[in-house]
């Protein structure tokens, strides 16, 4: 997989991008993450790629034609390191994100579909927001909260992280991502005597030592019964999620 990150913060993506699991991928040559600073297509010597909006407002807004450019450049570039797959272009899975607040809220179900991208071109907004016509040469628009942030940098880490460690051998034990939060569980919700699939918050996990200043571990997960530690953890997810999301539930 093929990240290209436009941003005019190249510098703030360094410690994330460079540890952990990330690196490990990229070590392994799973995903390939390139950073590009957007100043990089401006038209002028001083790399301007924000004016002040038509109609007055305050703040400064990015410009449509360095963005444009880059997209232009970013994708001719994948499509020319692949020239010996040139036949497979039409079946080649690509997207083209804008990190905004206006966008659809990242869910982990969007983190899934994104894993199985050949390439991925994120845009970090920032300043009072994006020529509106940047949106013609975007494929989503995505944000990751509703909250304000100064720029796109950090969503696009969080959805670079979310997607990367979901790419096939980028974990070394797949079976861990099959059961957490926000993941469709293999437990069961009973509601109005009828069986449905949930979303549900993970369960809880517990390690070494058994007792810690009086607060144990609870019996069942040491009594090797594997049935009933499966209905305990359902149970826990179930009632973790009521109490901290229960819009999952529908509730």
């Amino acid at each position: 997989m093929k990240i290209d990150i436009l941003t005019l913060f190249p510098e703030m993506f360094k410690g994330p991008f460079d540890e952990s699991i990330l690196r490990r991928a990229q070590d392994k040559s799973l995903v390939q993450i390139d950073i590009h600073n957007l100043r990089k297509w401006a038209k002028d010597k001083r790399g301007t790629v924000d004016d002040r909006p038509y109609g007055g407002g305050v703040g400064m807004v990015m410009m449509v034609s360095p963005i444009a450019e880059a997209i232009r450049e970013l994708k001719s570039s994948y499509q020319l390191s692949n020239s010996k797959q040139i036949s497979n272009f039409k079946f080649q899975k690509s997207k083209i994100v804008l990190l905004s607040p206006r966008g659809k809220v990242w869910k982990q179900s969007l983190a899934q579909e994104y894993s199985k991208l050949d390439h991925l071109i994120l845009i970090c907004g920032h300043y009072e927001g994006v020529d509106e016509r940047v949106r013609e040469f975007i494929d989503e628009e995505i944000s990751i909260g509703d909250y304000v942030l100064t720029g796109g940098e950090i969503p696009a880490m969080v959805l670079v992280d979310s997607i990367v460690r979901l790419i096939p051998g980028v974990l070394e034990k797949p079976e861990a991502i099959e059961n957490e939060s926000f993941s469709s569980s293999k437990f069961k919700v009973h509601r109005a005597s009828q069986q449905s699939s949930k979303l549900l918050l993970e369960h809880p996990q517990y390690t070494h030592p058994e007792n810690f200043k009086g607060l144990k571990v609870p019996s069942i997960l040491l009594s090797g019964n594997h049935g009933e530690i499966e209905k305990w953890r359902a149970g826990k997810a179930v009632e973790i999620t009521k109490k901290n999301r229960p819009d999952l539930l529908g509730e």
